[in-house]
C-alpha cells in the first residue's frame, strides 16, 4: 500500500503543479482526508454486514439509510424535480442505477470474497486510470512525473493482489 499512496502522492503532486501554483487549499486537503476516513469506515463496516446478507441486499441497505439521511431534502428534491428539463432527471437516473447501485453492489460482491484490506488496495488503480482516462478523453497529456506516479499506482496494486510464494516459507520453516 506504501508504494500505491507514494505513486497517489506523486500524481496529484505533479497535477496540482499547472493552474495554482502547487499550493492546495487546506481546506480540500482536510475534506480528502476526511472522505477517505468515512471510505474506510464504511469498508470495514460493510465486511461484517456482507457475512448476514448478499452483496445486493447490503448495498440496497447502504443506499436506503443515504436516501433517510437526505429526507431533510425532500422538499427541495420535489420543488426543484418538477422544474428541471427531462435530461436532467434522465442524468439523475443514470447516476443512481450505474455508478452508484451497480458498482457498490459489483464491490460488495468482491468484498465478500476477499479481505477488506486487499480489496481496499485495488482503490490504488484510480489514480492511474484517471491518467489515462483524462488523455484519452479530455486530451490532457501527461507529464513524466504523472506516468511515473500511474505506474507506482499499479504496482503496489500488482504486489498488494499478489500471493506469497509457499515454497519459499515452507523452505524457512524446514531448515530451522
Amino acid at each position: 500500500m506504501a508504494v500505491s499512496f507514494a505513486g497517489a502522492v506523486t500524481v496529484g503532486l505533479s497535477m496540482s503543479a499547472g493552474g495554482s501554483g502547487g499550493h492546495a487549499s487546506v481546506l480540500g486537503v482536510v475534506l480528502c482526508l476526511l472522505a477517505a476516513v468515512a471510505y474506510a469506515g464504511g469498508v470495514v463496516a460493510q465486511k461484517p454486514a456482507l457475512a448476514h446478507g448478499s452483496a445486493l441486499q447490503v448495498t440496497t441497505f447502504g443506499c436506503l439509510v443515504g436516501a433517510a439521511a437526505c429526507l431533510p431534502f425532500a422538499g427541495r428534491l420535489v420543488e426543484e424535480a418538477g422544474r428541471a428539463p427531462l435530461s436532467a432527471t434522465l442524468n439523475m437516473v443514470y447516476l443512481g442505477v450505474f455508478p452508484t447501485a451497480l458498482a457498490f453492489t459489483t464491490w460488495a460482491y468482491a468484498l465478500a470474497r476477499t479481505t477488506a484490506g486487499r480489496m481496499g488496495a485495488t482503490t490504488y488503480a484510480v489514480p492511474a486510470l484517471v491518467v489515462v482516462l483524462a488523455w484519452v478523453f479530455l486530451g490532457e497529456l501527461p507529464g513524466v512525473l504523472t506516468l511515473a506516479g500511474g505506474a507506482l499506482c499499479l504496482a503496489g496494486v500488482a504486489v498488494s493482489r499478489s500471493r506469497p510464494r509457499a515454497s519459499g516459507a515452507a523452505g524457512t520453516a524446514r531448515s530451522t
